[in-house]
């Protein structure tokens, strides 16, 4: 394969790498390893990041599992730089601007069902606390206003915001910041690897675990409980695919009972398994579905909240003239946020990026797998353009051996993410076979290198 060079703008633009990293607090960073050792990137295009000493390096990651649509799209760029010369911002409460209303109308087209009302957010993590408001409130005005305990599970990430934290599952995301939201209850995680492991998309064992919610309902009662939310692929966490079914049965339990169902779709959204939505992928219906990432490939902040119509009309009652949701956020439906959501989507359809996910999926799924058997491989675990390769721990030092591998891959010119000791990969979705045969070469490479 032919070396991939750096621009001539981005070699220009070593010459301002910055002099004191000190003042930026970086997240989720191990900011003293970062700072001791930098690894700045200076442009991007396609498939790659240009590298501040001029190396090209291969997303496999889509930036943090966003550039759908791959880095500076011409039409995503275009339609941001004709926005911001047009209208850089207009007020979000009380006032409009047409393309809120279009972006809108063009998500809702493309989600199934009667979920077609949108309220835009600037995140992920403030589509779900968005999500878990509309919940509670909804509840209270069909006259269940007992109903404000929400449901959430193991090793579930739903967002940094105060509500996510609380329903999310991760325990170093949760264990410095108090107790959090009351009320909360969680489910049971998903994973078995003694009876799941090296799986080839959903799982067969498992789907009983969402039985696990009848007895917390028993516990609680349903008639506190205003929602359920997960994760259709729970990702953050390392790639925990739903067994066969499971899904299937907390949307029954949850219709039972009353309770809304979540989608968190931050990651699934937008042709990350070959389709819309993981709610088409799986044909389980949700209440809410909660986006962002790919709405916009990554361009420029957004998020969305997709509602089903029942509950969007339940809230509009009342005086014509009065607010009927106390909740919004400043830069709720950008201009410049809804011209690049507006592109990507566009760019989405016109390229078929959707459809090649699907054609590239069992390829994809051939490559991963076929890192079975090298050293420190424990298990793999794939569905669409997703994978993740879990490794066995360094005695003594967790997360160490799959840190090392993310930066052994790095200087091989391999962007991936790691999370704990599991690698886990989500390119954009106009990756094609060759790119793929050069992740997995190299990270067959840096795993057969490894200590």
């Amino acid at each position: 394969m032919p070396a991939v060079t750096a621009e001539p703008a981005a070699r220009a633009a070593t010459a301002r790498t910055p002099n004191n990293l000190q003042p930026y607090w970086m997240p989720f960073t191990a900011n003293r390893q970062f700072k001791a050792q930098p690894r700045l990137l200076v442009g991007a295009k396609g498939l790659h990041y240009t590298s501040a000493d001029g190396r090209a390096v291969l997303d496999g990651t889509a930036g943090l599992w966003c550039c759908n649509a791959g880095h500076a799209h011409p039409k995503i760029v275009a339609a941001i730089q004709a926005q911001a010369a047009e209208m850089d911002y207009a007020p979000a409460f009380q006032m409009g601007h047409p393309k809120a209303f279009e972006l809108a109308a063009r998500v809702a087209a493309l989600a199934p069902g009667d979920l077609d009302h949108v309220f835009f957010t600037n995140s992920g993590s403030e589509a779900v606390d968005t999500a878990l408001k509309i919940a509670i409130a909804y509840q209270r005005l069909r006259g269940e206003g007992t109903r404000t305990r929400l449901i959430g599970r193991e090793r579930g990430y739903h967002g940094v915001g105060f509500g996510g934290m609380s329903v999310g599952g991760i325990a170093t995301n949760r264990k410095f910041f108090g107790p959090l939201l009351s009320g909360v209850d969680h489910l049971p995680h998903t994973y078995d690897r003694a009876k799941q492991g090296f799986s080839r998309g959903q799982p067969e064992w498992g789907a009983h675990l969402a039985d696990e919610l009848e007895r917390i309902i028993a516990l609680h009662d349903a008639s506190t409980i205003a929602a359920v939310i997960v994760e259709p692929v729970a990702c953050s966490t390392g790639v925990l695919v739903p067994p066969k079914g499971y899904l299937e049965r907390l949307r029954e339990i949850c219709t039972k009972h009353g309770i809304l169902l979540i989608f968190d779709e931050v990651i699934t959204g937008f042709g990350r398994l070959g389709t819309n939505f993981a709610v088409d992928y799986f044909g389980v219906m949700p209440d809410l579905v909660t986006t962002a990432k790919g709405l916009t490939s990554g361009a420029v902040p957004m998020g969305a909240v997709i509602a089903r119509k029942g509950i969007y009309d339940t809230f509009m009652t009342g005086p014509d003239y009065a607010i009927e949701l106390f909740h919004g956020y400043t830069y709720s439906g950008h201009p410049l946020a809804c011209a690049a959501g507006l592109a990507a989507l566009e760019v989405y359809a016109e390229e078929g990026l959707f459809e090649k996910v699907r054609t590239l999926a069992p390829y994809w799924e051939e490559r991963v797998h076929g890192l079975k058997g090298v050293p420190h491989v424990i298990d793999i675990r794939n569905l669409g353009l997703i994978a993740a390769i879990e490794l066995e721990p360094i005695p003594g030092q967790p997360a160490k051996r799959a840190f090392d591998a993310f930066l052994a891959a790095y200087e091989k010119g391999l962007l991936i993410r790691t999370t704990g000791d599991i690698i886990a990969l989500s390119p954009p979705l106009t990756i094609g076979k060759r790119e793929i045969d050069e992740i997995f070469g190299k990270l067959a490479e840096v795993l057969k290198a490894a200590g």
